[in-house]
């Protein structure tokens, strides 16, 4: 009941912000959905690195992703682009390596602390700037990944838990199954039909290649996220949203998903915008 209850709350206010709200006015509601997504994260890797600065996170992801909207959004010259993503590289390995030198970070702790922020940094600023890309290029691609996430996470976990007999990954989620995991791929393929003949009036091998392709990728964040609780011994990301947990939790296949379908749709031939 908290579950059915959380999401007939969460999914008006989720349609409004994708229909209502434009540009950087969506980015930033995003952001801050992401900001306490990279909170509960900090807070699940931070006994494996408890003395090391792993809030710089909060600041990390959102500066990476605006730089990369910005960067994507725009027509650029391809010196400008290659300039741009040599310098994220390089605060992503010399910036943090400083930062943690000058931290005082313990040696013990080095290597989680670096592989925490370079991989949260990614984990969050990537999604975050996909997301915003996606709602520019057209708001109803928001509520074909939705559909594509959600529904196929619906009915993975039905038909998992009604005829579910070969587990997927039983160390990491012990209740995913390879057949809810196939239901849930059938059912994204079939909402993605829906989508295509209902807004662009036909069907397209590229565009379903890319739900195809994000559908998986959204089975396979899930499960990172997972192995992510599970490595410290966490079951839930946080209880902020009654019957679903942490807003990570809720997320987690979204992290995934996203940049999957935007470069899908880029292969496809939908352009960013801008271009």
């Amino acid at each position: 009941m908290k579950r059915l209850l959380t999401s007939a709350i969460g999914v008006p206010l989720v349609l409004a912000a994708v229909f209502l709200l434009k540009g950087w006015w969506f980015f930033a509601v995003m952001a801050v959905v992401m900001e306490v997504c990279a909170f509960e994260y900090v807070e699940i890797v931070r006994p494996r690195t408890p003395r090391a600065p792993l809030r710089l996170l909060l600041l990390l992801a959102p500066v990476a992703a605006l730089l990369l909207s910005r960067t994507l959004s725009a027509p650029v010259d391809p010196e400008t682009l290659r300039l741009g993503l040599f310098a994220a590289v390089l605060v992503l390995s010399v910036g943090l390596g400083t930062l943690l030198l000058l931290s005082r970070t313990p040696l013990e702790e080095t290597l989680p602390a670096l592989g925490a922020l370079g991989f949260g940094t990614l984990y969050f600023a990537l999604p975050l700037s996909s997301i915003h890309l996606l709602q520019e290029i057209d708001p109803w691609l928001i509520l074909l990944l939705l559909a594509i996430v959600w529904l196929g996470d619906t009915a993975a976990y039905y038909v998992g838990s009604r005829i579910g007999r070969h587990k997927m990954a039983p160390v990491i989620s012990p209740k995913k199954s390879w057949e809810g995991a196939a239901a849930g791929f059938l059912t994204a393929i079939v909402a993605t039909l829906i989508w295509d003949v209902w807004r662009r009036g036909g069907l397209e091998p590229g565009l379903l290649a890319a739900a195809a392709a994000t559908a998986v990728a959204a089975q396979i964040g899930d499960l990172v996220e997972s192995m992510i609780k599970r490595g410290s011994g966490v079951k839930d990301s946080g209880n902020i949203l009654p019957g679903h947990g942490g807003f990570l939790d809720r997320m987690d296949a979204m992290l995934f998903a996203a940049p999957v379908l935007l470069l899908g749709l880029w292969l496809a031939g939908v352009s960013a915008p801008g271009h």
